[in-house]
């Protein structure tokens, strides 16, 4: 299957100046719910034909790079990278940062907002994976800290937010609402009304906040929702609302 002559869709944030790109769920070889390019070692699908979508992820966006994923946690623990690592010792993190060129990092999710962050004069890059925990615990933040860690600074410091749930598509409850207001009144602003009870929350706003909040001077928020469109993206809401028995994951990645 590898040999394959095979296009896997992605879209980027050329303002990155690296290697990267936000791999959508076309281009593979799954079906059924997990039709076509499910990188998720932790669904249910074919263990085979995971590795075959990820072969083919990594080799649409960084030909030759080694890919390093994690076992995410929805935390704001961040890991340096200096080598692969086999899949079955992943860490328990959810952002990896690397000096090293020839390591693709991958970020899996499926609503998620997926973070890729680069300062090409330092040769540092960063991934994270920041859902709406991670995003109230400052996922964001922590990744750009550990990238200085290695020597890159803060205002050179490029990032991108790819494919996500939108505040159209992420209805809450009061209760989540409270959460972030409890962090921070001005949390406020990243809740819009829904129906009685209910607000609509602003997830790539909040998270590119956190990143201007960082030091961050240029975001780039491709603004593309999850949720609705099923021929493109995995949706982990979209599969809850149609009571599917599991759900895909698409993956975004950077690499030196």
């Amino acid at each position: 299957m590898s040999g394959d002559p095979v296009t896997v869709p992605h879209v980027t944030a050329s303002a990155l100046g690296v290697r990267h790109g936000f791999v959508g769920r076309q281009g593979g070889v799954s079906d059924g719910i997990f039709a076509s390019l499910n990188v998720g070692l932790g669904s249910s699908d074919d263990p085979a034909l995971v590795r075959e979508n990820r072969h083919r992820a990594v080799t649409s966006v960084a030909p030759g790079a080694a890919l390093v994923t994690l076992h995410q946690i929805h935390s704001n623990i961040v890991v340096p990278v200096t080598a692969a690592f086999p899949d079955a010792e992943r860490p328990h993190a959810d952002a990896m940062v690397t000096a090293t060129p020839g390591l693709a990092l991958g970020i899996l999710t499926a609503d998620c907002a997926p973070i890729l962050l680069a300062d090409v004069e330092a040769g540092v890059i960063g991934a994270a994976h920041s859902g709406w925990k991670g995003a109230l615990h400052d996922i964001a933040g922590a990744t750009v800290a550990a990238m200085v860690g290695l020597g890159a600074r803060r205002d050179r410091i490029v990032a991108a937010i790819g494919p996500c749930i939108a505040r159209a598509s992420y209805e809450v409850d009061a209760g989540f609402r409270d959460r972030f207001i409890a962090d921070s009144p001005a949390h406020d602003g990243f809740f819009s009304g829904g129906r009685a009870g209910h607000f609509q929350f602003d997830l790539e706003g909040f998270v590119a906040m956190r990143l201007a909040n960082a030091g961050v001077r240029t975001v780039v928020a491709l603004g593309i929702d999850t949720y609705p469109d099923d021929g493109r993206w995995f949706s982990y809401r979209r599969t809850t609302h149609r009571g599917e028995a599991d759900y895909g994951r698409q993956v975004a990645l950077i690499a030196l």
